[in-house]
């Protein structure tokens, strides 16, 4: 079983992606960075970057047979590379420098025709590290309608520390998101077979249909390996081979 299905992942949509820390989402942002790079060799992959480096990628990439490295379509934004006294108060950061810079280089990308791919890895470290929530607001607002006007797909993740309560960036999130991917921990603890499960819920957008739909007691579980990750129905990790 595979996952995500194909068109998912398609133009002007936000898939939003949670985690917690027994069950962290990062090979999923690598999943749908690498499907994204197979799927068509020249559409632009933007990743913001923020709690994982370059080098993180492109071992990850590795592992896939992919070399970014050597990949014109993949693009890396370290988000602290913008902060104008390099390390020091947060509060300095840029964010409209981030948004004028991924701006710029969407135009670029709109010319081979390609459904632009845009991941930003860590929005909850921003707001950890002194970013205001009315800043963080406002940028992934911008995120938003500026990948929905260069008909690009937008991925966020979000680290949720106090689950089941959503603080109050993940419910600003909630109301933007077209899909809300749910990576979590077995409920009933750790397991050798399983790594976690995920759960995709329509996001007000998406209200109308269940088109990629899966609830939390259908909910798809996986198993993270050496270079990649299984998929699998609820029940039936034994069988997966």
């Amino acid at each position: 079983m595979q996952f995500p299905a194909p068109d998912l992942v398609s133009s002007r949509r936000l898939l939003l992606i949670t985690d917690q820390l027994p069950a962290p989402a990062d090979f999923l942002l690598h999943r749908f960075l690498h499907l994204h790079l197979k799927q068509s060799k020249i559409a632009n992959c933007i990743v913001l970057a923020v709690s994982e480096s370059l080098e993180r990628w492109k071992s990850v990439a590795s592992k896939a047979n992919i070399n970014v490295a050597q990949n014109e379509s993949f693009q890396f934004i370290d988000i602290f590379d913008q902060h104008p006294h390099g390390e020091g108060n947060t509060n300095d950061l840029s964010l409209k420098s981030i948004y004028d810079l991924l701006s710029v280089k969407l135009s670029d990308s709109r010319i081979n025709g390609q459904i632009p791919l845009v991941i930003l890895d860590d929005i909850t470290s921003l707001e950890w590290l002194g970013v205001s929530l009315l800043d963080l607001s406002r940028f992934s607002r911008a995120l938003r309608t500026l990948c929905v006007k260069m008909d690009a797909a937008l991925v966020v993740r979000h680290h949720i520390v106090t689950p089941p309560e959503p603080d109050a960036l993940l419910q600003h999130l909630l109301q933007l998101c077209t899909y809300h991917i749910e990576v979590r921990p077995l409920a009933s603890g750790r397991s050798g077979a399983v790594s976690g499960e995920i759960c995709v819920h329509l996001g007000p957008g998406m209200k109308d249909t269940k088109e990629h739909f899966i609830s939390r007691t259908s909910a798809l579980q996986y198993r993270l390996t050496e270079s990649s990750a299984m998929f699998f129905e609820k029940g039936t990790s034994t069988g997966v081979l």
